[in-house]
């Protein structure tokens, strides 16, 4: 089985670049797998999924799924596929079924990416911006959890 690639949609190719620390001192990301995952992620949540189109063939350049593999992602890469096509086939060992789940995680990455590109036009710092990003998730949630129907 060959090792599939994760590919970058070329209109976010700069944004991916700015978010790793290599290159942004304010980055939070040392690694584009980190980048990736962290956007799939985001855009899962979010619930967008956007197809790449053209891709990025420079840097970054296409990463390879080792690089996944690597550093813990494969889980990810997995529940975004389940929480996607609600099948649970879709983690079959088969090259057909990996290539589509890392469509799936590219599809997310690419929305989550498109999220981040919004939120973070014009700041200056990328990673304070982003914890506040994350804070305002979190509260957010907690205030949709909390009912205030029952003291009606």
């Amino acid at each position: 089985m060959s090792i599939r690639r994760v590919y970058i949609a070329e209109d976010k190719a700069e944004l991916v670049r700015s978010l790793r620390a290599a290159e942004n001192p304010t980055a939070p990301f040392q690694t584009y797998a980190d980048v990736m995952t962290f956007a799939a992620v985001l855009g899962l949540k979010r619930g967008k999924k956007i197809p790449l189109g053209k891709t990025s063939r420079k840097e970054p350049d296409p990463i390879p799924q080792d690089q996944f593999l690597a550093r813990g992602y494969e889980p990810a890469i997995n529940l975004i596929a389940i929480a996607d096509t609600k099948d649970p086939k879709s983690l079959a060992l088969d090259e057909e079924s990996s290539n589509i789940r890392v469509q799936i995680f590219e599809e997310y990455a690419n929305g989550g990416l498109e999220a981040l590109q919004s939120e973070l036009q014009g700041s200056v710092d990328y990673t304070d911006t982003i914890l506040l990003m994350l804070l305002a998730e979190k509260n957010r949630e907690s205030l949709e959890d909390f009912d205030l129907s029952r003291f009606l």
